[in-house]
């Protein structure tokens, strides 16, 4: 992946968050009452839609078994039926497992003492924990700056002819993280506010005539 704009990004990124942030309003996620929550989601969402995550936690919430240790202590099967809604659920049954025996053992306010760095390296060293899992824990869970890219962004930065070649994870995140002051506050609501554009606006067959980002947008310029 390339980035094709190198100057004045910074000033690019502050005025592509105020256009989303026109467009969409103050969205205040992560959707989630606990960091455990949080950091619980961001697992399940891996290659699946929202809804079915919140199914998935409504079932754990239902059958009285929403903490670290509730979840540790249940047979794998039963876990397995629980998860099920979230898609793929056998193999996000063990990423789940895997988390909840790490902080069994080392608790997330014990682990969110740390630098992002340090923070970033232990969660990397979980199964199922990769980098977009990881990012989300720190900024929303741990709430410490650490930018959130995914698909969407890519998207968005490749339409708009901000990027182009093949996604890459750190090198897209490096392009917020340099750029942007480090900013907990920020850096959430810049993530929300792409995901929703993605979802909504930007998709795979995007819906043009409803973006606000016309204006600045190389996707749209080439097609009319």
């Amino acid at each position: 992946m390339r980035i094709i704009c190198e100057e004045n990004l910074n000033k690019k990124l502050l005025d592509l968050y105020h256009q989303l942030q026109t467009e969409h309003g103050t969205l205040k996620w992560w959707p989630a009452d606990t960091p455990f929550e949080v950091a619980l989601g961001a697992i399940l969402t891996q290659a699946t839609a929202w809804r079915n995550v919140v199914k998935a936690i409504d079932n754990l919430k239902a059958a009285d078994t929403f903490t670290p240790e509730q979840i540790h202590a249940i047979s794998q099967d039963e876990l397995e039926q629980l998860l099920r809604p979230s898609g793929y659920f056998r193999m996000k049954t063990k990423k789940v497992r895997a988390f909840v025996e790490h902080i069994v053992e080392r608790p997330m306010q014990v682990m969110f003492k740390q630098n992002v760095p340090e923070l970033r390296e232990e969660l990397l060293s979980i199964y199922g924990v990769g980098p977009e899992t990881a990012d989300s824990i720190i900024l929303y869970a741990a709430e410490k700056p650490s930018f959130v890219v995914d698909t969407y962004t890519y998207r968005l930065l490749s339409r708009l002819g901000w990027v182009e070649g093949n996604f890459h994870y750190a090198r897209l995140r490096a392009l917020f993280m340099d750029n942007l002051p480090h900013d907990v506050e920020l850096f959430n609501e810049y993530h929300a506010l792409i995901v929703r554009h993605g979802a909504r606006v930007c998709q795979k067959t995007p819906e043009c005539q409803a973006c606000g980002l016309q204006a600045s947008c190389d996707h749209f310029f080439n097609r009319i």
